[in-house]
């Protein structure tokens, strides 16, 4: 049984010309996309059918490294053709994204207002508003009037990225607020637009970190919010579909960086990517493993007269390993969310100690418990137990204090944070465990 995308293929290849622009019109660039991952034939062939400006919005739909690879396949007069129909931020995307030489042959082609656009749009950061902005959007001056708005729309609102906001603005560029569309049209023609515009405005600064935008739209809940600089110039908009991307590959990113992952490693990746993407912090746990191992190492005596502690080393390292994760975990997300501030940031602490305590105190009986009974004696269940405790308490404190000061150091808290509470869980899970055996040794014996 044939596949819709085997029809759709199918269907495009016997297609008139006729049929090809009533299709452009009625199908998503995506189920194209789909359909010519399964394409056994050449997919210029059934590319060259459709227009330029569907094809750009095919490119615009198309993952990052797949837009140059599609846009390669025409010819360099045909490829300017349909970068001009591009949106300016994808088009900034697949720019930024090829080798030198290919980006410079495409902005000289392009004319000059279109290529100092986009010579401006890279100049920007990839991760922050300057670099998700686009600047297709809709402007109005205060000044004008409500007929003279509606012209202007009529015009313009078909090449815009949301025509659904309108924006003011005074002669300068300034913004001055936004004017609803349901105002426009029920407004007397003579009615100036600043007459009817909401003043306030939430923006975007130019230079803000992508997840920063990203909070701001789950925030407000936007379908788009407007970039300007530090004069409050408008600069371009960014919209909820590129959010919904900044969303999906910073949560990707962060549940790479907490395995100790190279995001950019993939599934069907080569052997050697991801021995290259994991090798390195394999190499750096290898190292912290070592270093727990040392601190064993010290209580060689302890251990050899009193062999049940190696059985329950593991225990206690690892249950404070584990609990560090999840603590880790939370607040790493709180972190890339913008909900840890300078206000909430003793509750969660006390809360997260509290809970560590309690946790160290059910868990801390129940083993205390199994190895009393297990060893028949109750002070080794004492010195499990009380290390049970310490080191549920270490870890509540270490996944809720590391992450806070890598970030305050500028570093992404995960990437490293896991490290660094693993070993304070081992180590010191470790020191305490057989210090406490050490210090009641005559009593284990």
């Amino acid at each position: 049984m044939k596949t819709k995308e085997q029809i759709l293929l199918e269907t495009i290849e016997n297609a008139s010309l006729e049929e090809i622009i009533a299709m452009s019109e009625e199908l998503h660039p995506v189920d194209l996309l789909e359909a010519l991952q399964d394409y056994e034939g050449n997919s210029k062939d059934l590319l060259d059918k459709f227009p330029d400006e569907y094809i750009a919005m095919v490119i615009d739909e198309a993952e990052l490294d797949k837009k140059y690879e599609i846009l390669s396949l025409f010819p360099q007069k045909q490829k300017q053709e349909i970068i001009s129909e591009m949106s300016s931020d994808e088009l900034a995307d697949m720019l930024g994204n090829i080798d030198e030489v290919s980006q410079r042959n495409l902005l000289d082609g392009m004319e000059e207002d279109h290529r100092e656009e986009m010579e401006e749009l890279l100049s920007y950061s990839p991760e922050t508003a300057g670099g998700l902005m686009a600047t297709e959007y809709i402007a109005v001056k205060e000044s004008m009037s409500i007929d003279e708005t509606l012209k202007f729309l009529r015009d313009i609102s078909p090449n815009a990225e949301t025509p659904y906001y309108i924006y003011v603005t005074d002669d300068n560029r300034v913004l001055k607020g936004i004017v609803p569309i349901r105002s426009i049209l029920i407004s007397e023609p003579h009615i100036l637009v600043r007459d009817v515009m909401v003043q306030n405005v939430i923006t975007i600064p130019i230079d803000m970190d992508q997840e920063e935008v990203s909070n701001l739209f789950q925030k407000y809940g936007y379908m788009a919010m407007p970039v300007v600089d530090s004069a409050q110039i408008l600069m371009g908009v960014i919209t909820m579909d590129d959010i919904i991307e900044v969303m999906s590959n910073e949560h990707t990113e962060d549940m790479y960086r907490l395995a100790g992952l190279d995001e950019e490693e993939e599934v069907d990746g080569t052997i050697l990517d991801s021995i290259k993407s994991r090798l390195p912090w394999l190499i750096v746990n290898l190292g912290t493993a070592m270093l727990a191992s040392t601190v064993v190492r010290i209580f060689d005596d302890t251990i050899g007269k009193v062999v049940a502690l190696a059985v329950f080393m593991p225990i206690v390292a690892g249950m404070g390993g584990n609990a560090g994760t999840q603590t880790l975990t939370l607040i790493v997300r709180g972190i890339a969310l913008g909900e840890i501030d300078l206000e909430n940031k003793k509750e969660i602490l006390k809360k997260e100690s509290l809970v560590g305590l309690i946790h160290g105190i059910i868990l801390g009986l129940i083993v205390a418990l199994i190895a009393g009974i297990w060893e028949h004696n109750i002070v080794f269940g004492f010195v499990i137990g009380a290390a049970m405790l310490l080191n549920m308490v270490i870890a509540a404190l270490a996944g809720f204090s590391i992450p806070l000061l890598l970030k305050k150091l500028n570093i992404d808290p995960a990437l490293a944070s896991s490290v660094f509470v693993t070993t304070m869980t081992d180590v010191l899970g470790f020191s305490i465990f057989l210090g406490l055996a050490t210090v009641l040794i005559r009593y284990l014996i």
